[in-house]
């Protein structure tokens, strides 16, 4: 053999291994081992959410005794991400105070109840924090008959706050920074602090603005209490997992972001049969239909999308099909408390902050 074809057979191997070599490592990496947790969970047929029992519109347990809520919902999505069955979820009811312990002794697989991202949750409480999901902010209420508007009006009395919570901080911090003379009276949970706001041992009630709209909704006359326009802080809410499990940790977030890329594609539970395969329809007529975004998106057409996190391909359309898309969600469970306008819970090409990475 001349020393032309030697080179060009070499050349011919080098590629052949190369090619080799890169199919082996995309095998590899859609080979996805389960995480502790996740197995956990495919072992036991559900998964375990730390959640609110008392929260109108994010977590609460309604008359006929179900779990029911936007921050339920979530947890719910994440069941049939992995499980494909919205029901396959035991809830946890959580206190503010009880979140650190549950979330490090392993009692929850994931937590969903109103609990602000912040550096010491994240790293003191060996948690993996997933996407924001509700954008809030800390803001305070008191009886329209007080006949004030804002919170340096409250000078001289005092305001019900839980223990235990970022809220608790807030509300210390912005009194000393304003030179104000406000006693906090602290009580160990939501409802207890409530409680104690409606029965007048205080003048004002201070949480996330989202809890003031949800127990205001309980009130005897809603109308009777007004929300001051200042917002003290910055409350990011959104599920967190134990740190041991990245894999589980993935799941979570693609299952939140998956419901935000839905509803920015259209994509509703009412009309999720459009956007698959029709029955007898190639793939390549179907990726021109809906195009190759989409396809990736529902994991159809050869299309890998829940492969790359060890779970159903197709999991999309089971979480779009089973719980509707984030506006679904968001509609079903937070326009009855009064919080019809997203703003910054809006997507992003609506002005909100809600915006998912690519599907690919």
């Amino acid at each position: 053999m001349n020393k032309k074809l030697i080179l060009v057979a070499l050349v011919v191997l080098a590629l052949s291994l190369v090619a080799v070599a890169g199919v082996s490592a995309q095998d590899e990496e859609l080979s996805v081992e389960l995480g502790p947790i996740t197995q956990a969970i495919v072992d036991r047929g559900e998964v375990i959410c730390g959640a609110n029992q008392s929260l109108q519109g994010f977590g609460f347990v309604n008359e006929a005794g179900e779990y029911v809520g936007f921050d339920v919902d979530f947890c719910r999505a994440v069941a049939v991400a992995i499980l494909n069955d919205a029901s396959a979820v035991t809830f946890r009811p959580l206190t503010g105070a009880d979140r650190q312990a549950a979330i490090q002794s392993g009692e929850i697989d994931l937590m969903v109840r109103n609990t602000t991202f912040t550096l010491s949750r994240d790293v003191t409480w060996g948690s993996t924090f997933g996407p924001t999901i509700f954008y809030d902010g800390q803001g305070v209420m008191a009886p329209v008959a007080l006949g004030v508007d804002s919170i340096p009006g409250l000078d001289g009395g005092s305001i019900c706050v839980q223990s235990g919570t970022t809220t608790e901080l807030n509300i210390t911090d912005y009194i000393e920074a304003n030179g104000l003379d406000i006693e906090l009276q602290v009580y160990p949970d939501a409802n207890s602090t409530w409680e104690a706001y409606v029965a007048g041992r205080c003048q004002g009630f201070t949480t996330d603005k989202s809890g003031i709209a949800a127990f205001r909704s309980t009130a005897e006359d809603p109308g009777a209490h007004i929300i001051f326009e200042e917002t003290i802080s910055k409350e990011p809410l959104g599920p967190l997992s134990p740190s041991s499990d990245p894999q589980f940790a993935e799941i979570i977030a693609w299952t939140a972001y998956g419901l935000f890329q839905a509803e920015e594609f259209g994509i509703s539970s009412e009309n999720i049969a459009d956007f698959l395969p029709a029955e007898g329809e190639g793939d390549e007529a179907y990726l021109s239909r809906v195009s190759p975004d989409i396809a990736r998106f529902l994991g159809q057409a050869n299309q890998d999308a829940g492969n790359y996190l060890g779970i159903a391909n197709d999991f999309m359309v089971n979480v779009i099909s089973a719980m509707g898309n984030y506006g679904e969600i968001y509609a079903r469970n937070l326009e009855p408390i009064g919080l019809g306008a997203r703003g910054v819970n809006g997507l992003w090409i609506d002005g909100g902050l809600l915006y998912s990475p690519p599907f690919r």
